[in-house]
């Protein structure tokens, strides 16, 4: 594998390709840990919460998306990619997905993928149902279908009967026990959050499953993320401990 280096937020980091598409790969400020956080999409967008995890330790990486979202073969890829990344720098098999927007569609997907890579789930303004955002059939108003036909060729009459959503695999996330971290802006009207994260939220808190939602109330789509970052960071990592220890 042919690496360039490059300077990153004054971190270490490397590029080159993957199946034919960008790949990262971004080393911590401090002594290694042994594990990643994935950035599904939207590398270079709200880098606090990714940063602070390299100021804790862990790699950063990201690979190239064929486009916005989340088809098959892209997430299938993601898991060649997370297995690459193990190996390649000695990290651990499980992630810490990390994914805003369109990114947690695609975070979601690769978690009923590929359950057994995931350590911790962390969404912010997440995609869970296609027929709020981009279909608009509900109250969101993000004007973006054309996008998503163009990738998907998909139609909103086709997409009344689409059972692919992450609202639809929920059950696959719990089954599997997968803890979430979730923000999102209590304004939003591009992904509305009682549309997409709130039924999440709720299958969650009903069924027992591990659950942290951080709701930002007069918060439009953007900015993602927390201002107070670490509190982020400190709920994905209890969650992570919590993990280790149930693995023993």
């Amino acid at each position: 594998m042919k690496y360039a280096k490059f300077d990153y937020f004054n971190y270490d980091a490397v590029s080159f390709t993957f199946d034919n598409l960008n790949a990262i790969v971004v080393k911590p400020s401090v002594k290694p840990n042994g594990k990643f956080v994935l950035k599904t999409e939207y590398f270079d967008a709200f880098p606090d919460t990714q940063n602070e995890f390299l100021n804790r330790g862990y790699h950063l990486v990201f690979n190239q998306n064929y486009n916005g979202w989340a088809t098959e073969k892209d997430i299938a890829r993601k898991g060649e990619f997370v297995n690459f990344i193990a190996k390649e720098f000695n990290l651990s098999r499980r992630c810490i997905p990390i994914g805003m927007s369109c990114g947690g569609l695609y975070a979601c997907k690769f978690a009923v993928m590929f359950p057994n890579l995931i350590d911790v789930l962390y969404l912010d303004a997440p995609v869970m149902n296609l027929l709020s955002c981009p279909c608009d059939l509900g109250i969101a108003k993000s004007n973006i279908f054309e996008s998503f036909y163009n990738a998907t060729g998909l139609t909103k009459s086709q997409m009344l009967s689409y059972r692919d959503n992450p609202i639809d695999k929920m059950d696959v996330l719990l089954k599997n026990d997968i803890p979430i971290v979730m923000v999102a802006g209590g304004s939003d009207i591009i992904v509305p959050y009682e549309e997409n994260g709130e039924i999440l939220e709720n299958f969650y808190t009903r069924n027992g499953g591990r659950i942290k939602v951080f709701i930002k109330s007069e918060c439009g789509h953007h900015p993602h993320g927390l201002e107070d970052y670490e509190r982020v960071v400190d709920q994905i990592e209890k969650f992570s401990e919590e993990n280790a220890k149930r693995s023993i």
